[in-house]
């Protein structure tokens, strides 16, 4: 088994969540370095990788989340903007943008330490529910970890939509 360490996502690491990415995503939901960086921007504490061990900035995979406004969804592909909600005005939800565990990584428990080091950081940042879009079959996983069906009506709907088909919102409290 491999040894990954476990660190917070730093601008530097873009490059390497960009072939991450690549490797485990269809063409249609690759999204641009811009936006995933302005993501990072948004919640530099919340985002995290795994790092091999023998070559630290090589990532088999990463986690990128952020605080969101709770009843609507970030676009996908779109750079956000770091002043688009003030957070004594709309309550938020703590969004899982994008999990990615590259082939090199996968069978390691990755997905779910990021989950862990990133969730701890969401509660202590005062965020008290979860919403993510499950892409690619991804929720079943997902439902492991106490997410379920969020319906949606509106634009929210017309945003999933971007996602493909069998997109899925998912929602769940946090708890301590």
């Amino acid at each position: 088994m491999s040894e990954f360490l476990l660190r917070p996502m730093a601008a530097a690491d873009l490059p390497d969540v960009l072939a991450v990415q690549a490797q485990c995503y269809r063409p249609e939901l690759i999204e641009s370095a811009d936006a995933l960086a302005s993501r990072l921007a948004l919640a530099p504490a919340l985002c995290w990788v795994a790092a091999h061990a023998e070559a630290p900035r090589r990532l088999a995979a990463y986690l990128l989340t952020h605080p969101w406004p709770r009843e609507t969804l970030p676009p996908l592909d779109r750079v956000l903007r770091h002043d688009g909600f003030a957070a004594d005005e709309t309550p938020l939800t703590w969004f899982i943008h994008d999990m990615a565990v590259a082939p090199a990584g996968q069978g390691q428990g990755l997905a779910k330490r990021l989950y862990e080091k990133a969730r701890h950081g969401a509660m202590q940042a005062g965020l008290r529910c979860s919403r993510l879009i499950a892409v690619q079959s991804a929720a079943r996983w997902w439902q492991g970890l106490g997410y379920a069906p969020v319906a949606l009506a509106g634009e929210a709907a017309t945003k999933l939509s971007r996602y493909g088909e069998g997109a899925v919102v998912m929602g769940r409290q946090l708890g301590a």
